[in-house]
């Protein structure tokens, strides 16, 4: 064995990490980021050491020596963040999974521990490697024991490593002396007292003179200046604490064993699943996974035989449960079934051989499957309520989430520890995998078929229980198979158009690029934030520069206030929109459109926590409206001929949701009476009669009715209007005056989360909110905007959907040609026959309005066009 051994400073390492890694949470809601950080320490030093062996040492509960000397001088230490405190039991379960030491002794610190260990093995011949952020243990470094000091710079972990010879050349004292060196100048992080007075610039000169606190003493008066050695006199009694508190102990009565434990068990099978419950996905490439993955569900058995595969649908089709999960990838066509406790993969010849294949379960009582939608588009199941796709449930549970695959769900609901595909195959390819390692394959297949069956009763019933089983079947189950139409159908775009727009935008570029250019006096990147700090807040002086470490920030917050007065910021701010525009959108979009003209995009059900649908390759949800030529993309998209798009928006859907959920009066009466809802809060805020409201008056009271939706604070009201904290505070209490319950409705969303770690939209959608048990103030303020905002959000986003949902079953079951091509938050887009467009219209207007019996009308704004421009 290696004759080297690495000591890790436990507490000490995990404080550091938390402190520096950003916050994680796995699916169980613990914070990881500690133990993640702390993992990822010792993996890089023992990768660097080669050592032959490992050791941690922690502190324990109980007051140590120190801990009691230091309180009968000034106090307790600072407690641990609750956060943290949570992570040292499990990263305990961690090392121990791996096979590591963990020392302890109570009434003794880490520091104690990790001296003695560090005496023992120097003694025994060993070279060591002592981890830690505490420079106190710089008095054990030797010429075989080195000091190892994490830190992290510029996102990743550097080590500063110090032997006796080191300590010397950085603090000009040797390690025995650095104590008395700490002991003279204090440390307030190690509540160490020190002498008032003397820093550490003074302290060096004193003891490397002296050498040690003793003998300065007994030489004070030759010490400069007067004021150290007056210093040293009156509170020589607290140096001399100090340096007590500073000594470690290297001989603490630890039990050590006679030989060094290797390093043979840290990638076993328990601290493979250690891993995989706290979802650190990048550790899990270190272990070997033919030896830690053990199968726990049925490999898949191979039949190529049609006949053969039919007669295994038959018999699968007198059972309660199947599990089904097409494969369509890398030239690989088949599909996995599972039924009872067997799997079987039965290739096809070809895509079309696999479609066909979907038809033999028509008719099936019961069916699970892991990712319906995107299935669909090889695999075109029947739509059924009958379908159990544990994704989308999974989903529904934890929205918060991101990955609801197989092993996500293993884990989360069987308490399996399955490998992931990547944990297995990394990035090769299906034929890869097939050709080298059939047994595997067959394993892995076996995964995707046999976990839906055995996941799906678990998920349903806790959907049952959480009260949101209708919301399943009656909203996001029939939604997959919608969103499968509307992308299949997908939307055309007119290329000569798109390049038009391009060319348009590149001129318009070139013409503000030269605007700039003149105001700033010089040419410069006007897309670097450095640069263009430099030339508005040094050369040209202008308000509002806050310099932070890369620079002046030149975010659009700052800029928007600019605008107004100083003509550069206005212009920097349409260069950057149109910028954009023409990277992600004249020159993006021509990579998605397909040989039929047309783009089909991806829409998903799984990615946001409010249940809003998300859109990706290409995304058309976020296309700018502020800026006209941002609008003006639209002008691309077109129907096919003989077509027009009829376009149907909801008209201030969250508004009226608030209205309906808060049950106050004053807005739901207003909406009932139709009236221009901003322009009666501008009313009631500012005491103004309705018909003498200023366009200003409505501007603002428009901002204070969407900012209220999203818990907005004064700050972020005076922000947005350009006017002071205080006159914000009045505009919110004013409209809280106005519309009285919907104060009242708020808090109690907030107090709801509080008390429920989670809220509801009308339709039961659950929204956990673990930020409002946080330490962290500001986290717990996100924690209540979300509280408020999401079941708001929430119940439009449901809303939405089912109109959706009743829109595309209306014009099929009228035999309409029509069809849904696009959703963009809260606007349908058909694509309809000319001779339909009037009965497309009165189908909008009757499903969308009617979506939800609310206590105010869901108002619809229906246009038509040639294009999506002008039918917006």
């Amino acid at each position: 064995m290696n004759k080297k051994v690495v000591l890790i400073d436990g507490h000490s390492i995990l404080n550091r990490a938390f402190y520096g890694v950003p916050v994680l949470t796995n699916s169980e809601g613990l914070h990881t980021n500690g133990i993640y950080g702390f993992l990822n320490i010792m993996f890089k030093v023992l990768d660097e050491e080669q050592a032959g062996g490992l050791m941690v040492a922690f502190d324990l509960k109980a007051p140590t020596f120190r801990h009691k000397m230091y309180e009968a001088y000034k106090g307790t230490r600072k407690p641990m963040p609750p956060e943290l405190h949570e992570q040292v039991p499990v990263l305990k379960d961690v090392l121990q999974s791996m096979g590591i030491p963990i020392v302890t002794k109570e009434g003794y610190e880490a520091d104690d521990i990790l001296g003695t260990l560090s005496r023992v093995w120097e003694e025994r011949g060993y070279d060591v490697a002592i981890i830690s952020g505490d420079r106190d243990l710089l008095q054990l470094a030797t010429k075989k024991v080195k000091i190892s000091i994490p830190k992290t710079k510029a996102g990743g972990t550097q080590v500063e490593n110090y032997y006796a010879e080191d300590v010397l050349a950085a603090y000009q004292v040797t390690p025995t002396q650095f104590i008395d060196l700490k002991a003279l100048m204090g440390d307030t992080s190690d509540n160490i007292p020190g002498v008032p007075g003397i820093g550490e610039k003074t302290a060096t000169k004193i003891i490397t003179a002296y050498g040690s606190i003793e003998s300065a003493y007994e030489h004070a008066d030759e010490i400069k200046p007067a004021r150290a050695a007056n210093n040293l006199k009156e509170h020589y009694d607290m140096a001399v604490m100090s340096k007590k508190l500073a000594t470690i102990d290297t001989h603490a009565p630890i039990s050590i064993p006679d030989e060094l434990a290797g390093l043979e068990h840290m990638y076993s099978e328990d601290a493979y699943q250690m891993m995989k419950r706290l979802e650190f996905k990048n550790i899990l490439s270190r272990f070997n996974q033919e030896e830690v993955a053990v199968p726990v569900l049925s490999a898949a058995i191979e039949i190529r035989d049609e006949n053969e595969q039919r007669r295994k649908v038959f018999e699968a089709m007198s059972r309660r449960m199947i599990s089904l999960y097409p494969i369509c990838q890398d030239d690989i066509y088949g599909l996995v079934l599972a039924y009872g406790e067997e799997a079987f993969w039965m290739p096809a010849e070809s895509e079309e051989a696999l479609k066909d294949m979907a038809g033999w379960f028509d008719g099936h009582p019961e069916m699970a499957v892991l990712g319906l939608k995107a299935g669909l588009h090889y695999f075109p199941l029947a739509e059924s309520n009958n379908i159990l796709d544990v994704s989308l449930m999974a989903y529904l549970l934890n929205p918060l989430k991101d990955s609801y695959d197989y092993d996500d769900i293993g884990r989360d609901y069987l308490g399996l520890t399955l490998p992931s595909r990547a944990d297995l195959y990394g990035k090769k390819k299906l034929s890869e995998i097939l050709s080298e390692d059939k047994k595997k394959a067959m394993t892995w297949l076996g995964y995707y078929a046999a976990l839906p069956l055995k996941a799906a009763d678990i998920l349903k019933d806790e959907l049952v229980k959480e009260g949101m089983w209708t919301l399943y079947q009656e909203v996001e189950l029939p939604l997959s198979f919608s969103l499968y139409r509307m992308e299949r159908k997908g939307i055309r775009v007119k290329r000569e158009a798109l390049k038009d727009y391009g060319e348009h935008l590149v001129g318009r570029i070139q013409e503000l690029e030269q605007e700039i250019y003149a105001l700033a006096g010089e040419s410069f990147n006007i897309l670097s934030p450095k640069q263009l700090g430099v030339i508005l807040f040094e050369k040209l002086h202008l308000p509002y520069g806050k310099k932070t470490k890369t620079g002046y920030s030149t975010s659009a917050a700052v800029l928007e206030k600019l605008q107004d007065e100083e003509p550069i910021a206005r212009l920097v701010l349409e260069y950057r929109q149109l910028t954009k525009l023409k990277s992600t959108y004249a020159d993006g979009l021509a990579n998605f459109i397909s040989e039929d003209g047309r783009i089909h995009g991806k829409f998903h059900q799984t990615i946001t926590a409010t249940g809003r649908i998300s859109s990706t390759e290409p995304n058309l949800q976020n296309i700018p409206v502020r800026v006209e030529l941002g609008r003006r993309i639209r002008k691309v998209f077109v129907p096919r001929e003989g077509c027009v798009f009829v376009d149907a928006d909801y008209s201030q859907i969250e508004l009226r949701v608030l209205a309906h959920m808060s049950g106050d009066e004053n807005l739901i009466e207003a909406y009932k009476q139709a009236e221009d809802i901003h322009r009666m809060t501008a009313s009631q805020v500012f005491h103004t009669p309705l018909e003498e409201v200023t366009s200003q008056q409505r501007s603002n009271a428009k901002a204070v009715n969407f900012g209220i939706i999203y818990g907005i604070s004064s700050f972020g009201l005076s922000q947005g209007l350009s006017i002071t904290r205080k006159e914000a505070e009045v505009y919110i209490k004013q409209y809280f005056a106005a519309y009285p319950k919907i104060k009242a409705f708020l808090d109690s969303l907030v107090a709801e989360g509080k008390e429920k770690g989670c809220v509801y939209t009308l339709f039961h959608r659950k929204r956990p909110i673990p930020e409002l048990f946080s330490s962290n103030f500001m986290q717990r303020s996100f924690g209540e905007r979300v509280a408020m905002n999401s079941p708001i959000q929430g119940t439009a986003a449901d809303i939405i959907k089912i109109a959706m949902i009743r829109v595309d079953r209306r014009l099929r079951e009228e035999g309409l040609k029509s069809r849904l091509v696009l959703q963009i938050h809260d606007e349908l887009l058909i694509e309809a026959e000319a001779d339909e467009a009037e009965r497309v219209k009165q189908i909008l207007r009757e499903e969308m309005s009617h979506a939800a019996e609310l206590k105010v009308p869901l108002e619809i704004d229906v246009n038509t066009g040639t294009d999506w421009y002008e039918a917006k």
